[in-house]
């Protein structure tokens, strides 16, 4: 039976794979207070692309009450870490669904690791570009503790930013590696105005047109 199951596994991938291999899949990468965020918006707004962020698939899903969202909930609850293979389904689906009428996708804060990458190729498809919003971490703590005097997150403080940014350069860091063997990071410089991060980001984009 467990060899049935992966030939059908096999066969969805190839479906997904053939109805999504003209679009553009973009993978965003950038740090707290990188200004990823804003970028995203704005690369929305002008070239209509759809963005996914795994995060909100998992909390819409959850807060669907569907039986998936709530085995996602108990997972979460005990603290533990969704399987990878679930994540990438509900990317998948939610890729799909937008297909036909999207310029391309912005996915969010995904791949995480090498692996997670590794395995959307396997599932989904290749990705076109990894923008890496690149903001120095000086650049990014400031931007926190300056959002954090009107945010009232407890994360914005001084202590959790260090090891927020610990975390983050610990997991990019691979990542970028792997990408920039494949030649498709470009390393956007995130330290100045929000327009001039953008000019850089559609001089990518429209190269790919």
């Amino acid at each position: 039976m467990g060899s049935c199951l992966s030939h059908e596994n096999t066969k969805v991938d190839d479906s997904a794979k053939e109805k999504l291999k003209n679009s553009k899949i973009i993978f965003v990468v950038g740090g707290p207070g990188s200004g990823k965020g804003t970028t995203c918006e704005k690369i929305i707004e002008k070239y209509g692309y759809t963005h996914l962020s795994t995060g909100d698939i998992l909390r819409e899903e959850v807060n669907s009450g569907s039986e998936r969202g709530k085995k996602l909930s108990e997972i979460m609850e005990k603290g533990q870490l969704v399987p990878m293979a679930t994540v990438l389904e509900m990317l998948r689906e939610a890729m799909l669904a937008k297909a036909d009428t999207s310029t391309g996708f912005l996915i969010d804060g995904y791949p995480r690791e090498v692996k997670q990458g590794e395995e959307f190729e396997k599932m989904i498809g290749s990705p076109t570009l990894l923008l890496y919003i690149d903001a120095s971490s000086e650049t990014m703590t400031q931007r926190l503790l300056k959002r954090g005097e009107t945010s009232g997150r407890v994360d914005d403080n001084e202590e959790t930013i260090k090891k927020r940014l610990e975390t983050y350069y610990s997991i990019t860091e691979p990542v970028i590696k792997f990408y920039e063997s494949r030649g498709i990071v470009r390393k956007i410089n995130a330290e100045g105005t929000v327009e001039s991060v953008f000019e850089q980001v559609c001089v990518q984009l429209d190269a790919l047109k």
